[in-house]
C-alpha cells in the first residue's frame, strides 16, 4: 500500500479506538474518526466481515493508517491526479493555479 491509494478492505477486528482491516493480505488500521459512523448516528459502526472502500493516509506507520471517509477518498483522488501532472502542475485541483 502507498499513500493516497484506494483499496477495498475487510474489517478483521473492531475496538473502541478503531478497526483493524485487511487489504489483500496487508493489515491496516482505520481510526474511529475515519469511519462515517463516528460523524453520523444514521451510519452503523463497522463490524467484523464488513467490506469498506478506503484510502491510505499514511503508509509509513505500522500498521498503515487508512480512512473510509468519502471526503478523504475524494482528496486522495485529487492528489493522485496532481501527481500524474507531467511537471507537477497543481492547477489540476480546482481553484489552484501556479501563480507565486
Amino acid at each position: 500500500m502507498v499513500d493516497h491509494q484506494e483499496v477495498v478492505v475487510v474489517v478483521t477486528a473492531v475496538a473502541f479506538v478503531g478497526s483493524q482491516v485487511d487489504a489483500a493480505g496487508v493489515v491496516g488500521f482505520i481510526d474511529q474518526v475515519k469511519h462515517s459512523s463516528w460523524w453520523s448516528a444514521d451510519v452503523a459502526p463497522p463490524q467484523v466481515g464488513n467490506h469498506l472502500r478506503a484510502v491510505v493516509l499514511d503508509d509509513s506507520r505500522t500498521p498503515p493508517r487508512l480512512s473510509a471517509l468519502e471526503r478523504d477518498i475524494e482528496i486522495a483522488q485529487m492528489l493522485r491526479e496532481c501527481e500524474k501532472g507531467a511537471d507537477g502542475d497543481v492547477s489540476l485541483i480546482e481553484g489552484l493555479d501556479n501563480q507565486p
